[in-house]
């Protein structure tokens, strides 16, 4: 693991996903910037000494240089966004597969050069959009796929939270801190944290990719140096419209990520602070409720279900099916076999590009005076 040292929040997140299912054993890390917290950090999280590691360089090349049976396999990278690009990119090049935290990168360039790093290397990687590992998330795109609702019209995703509603920044908040800031967030605030999870959200169910979009971005926290608010229209490459909205100045609101696809015959809904439920709505029949390990679910719905119904699933459990797969996936090649497809099913990086592509266009959008810009 690279960051996710003492205080931070996403790493232990990462960690518990990680082991959740027993596929994963944490076994180094450099966990912090400052090397004596990163090997403090690694001594309670009970890792001998020499694999504590004071830099994340220093990790790689250490590891790199143990027998096959010992070394890390795959590196969990989980710091804030400007310190993705670096240790992606050298442990990619040195022969280790990747799990990295979204956004991709701190700006399109440099995701960009991410995506040519992959495809040369030849190693697996994922992007922990954390939401598509939701089971019934996956039945809304198998309902989607086979054509149940019909050609979708009409796509509305929103993710508003509150924590932002004032100036907790200057409190000295860490994660606010941070988030708050160009110099490590890079050129979007909400946008870019939470904005890009309603982007892959959407182009995940709905199967589809966004064309063009409007954006208005706002800052209404005064101080405050990236914005806090967004409005986006979206048009998709079958001619379907949406609306994405995603703010942290929403007073009151926890993390109401939700979408609702319409098509053609029926439209579906789907909210993460109910993630086991989802709603499908007919022009010709009543609202079906469809539960999480309930009744002939799609293949790929059960797959990543892991108890019998009625026993709530939750974010961890959908953000380990991320590790999950991802493991499946290197012991597949460990054992020179291809993987089950529904295990592929964890994004990829081209789905960070499009993350990033989305930040940089709905920036470019809001800040201009004509505001349709391509995707």
């Amino acid at each position: 693991m690279v960051g996710g040292g003492l205080g931070a929040f996403i790493g232990g997140v990462h960690r518990m996903a990680a082991a959740l299912d027993g596929e994963i054993e944490l076994v180094c890390g450099a966990f912090s910037s400052d090397p004596e917290k990163s090997k403090r950090s690694g001594a309670e999280l009970g890792l001998p000494p020499d694999r504590c590691y004071g830099t994340f360089q220093d990790m790689i090349r250490r590891e790199k240089r143990l027998s096959p049976n010992k070394r890390m396999q795959i590196v969990s990278i989980v710091t804030p966004n400007h310190v993705h690009f670096a240790p992606t990119k050298m442990a990619l090049e040195n022969g280790f597969h990747v799990i990295c935290d979204k956004p991709l990168a701190f700006n399109m360039k440099e995701a960009q050069t991410l995506e040519r790093v992959v495809e040369k290397s030849g190693q697996l990687f994922a992007l922990t959009h954390n939401y598509t590992g939701y089971p019934m998330v996956k039945q809304a795109r198998q309902m989607i796929l086979h054509g149940e609702i019909g050609k979708i019209r009409k796509v509305v995703v929103e993710y508003p939270q509150g924590w932002l509603s004032t100036n907790v920044e200057s409190s000295g908040q860490k994660q606010a801190a941070w988030r708050t800031d160009p110099q490590r967030s890079g050129i979007a605030g909400a946008m870019g944290d939470i904005g890009t999870h309603a982007e892959n959200l959407a182009e995940y169910v709905t199967g589809l990719q966004i064309t063009a979009l409007c954006a208005d971005i706002s800052i209404f926290v005064p101080g405050r140096q990236l914005d806090d608010d967004g409005n986006v229209l979206l048009r998709f490459d079958n001619g379907a419209k949406g609306i994405l909205h995603a703010s942290q100045i929403c007073a009151g609101e926890e993390n109401n990520l939700n979408i609702r696809v319409y098509g053609e015959k029926g439209g579906l809904e789907w909210r993460q602070m109910e993630p086991n439920t989802l709603l499908a709505k007919w022009l010709d029949k009543p609202t079906q409720v469809y539960r999480t390990g309930v009744g002939q679910l799609y293949p790929e719905a059960q797959a990543h279900t892991r108890i019998p119904a009625g026993h709530p699933e939750g974010y961890l459990e959908a953000f380990a099916n991320i590790y999950r797969n991802f493991a499946y996936c290197v012991r597949a090649r460990l054992e020179g076999k291809t993987p089950d497809p529904i295990y592929m099913d964890f994004p990829k990086v081209q789905d960070g590009v499009r993350g990033m592509r989305f930040i940089d266009r709905v920036i470019a959008s809001g800040k201009s005076k004509n505001k349709w810009i391509e995707f």
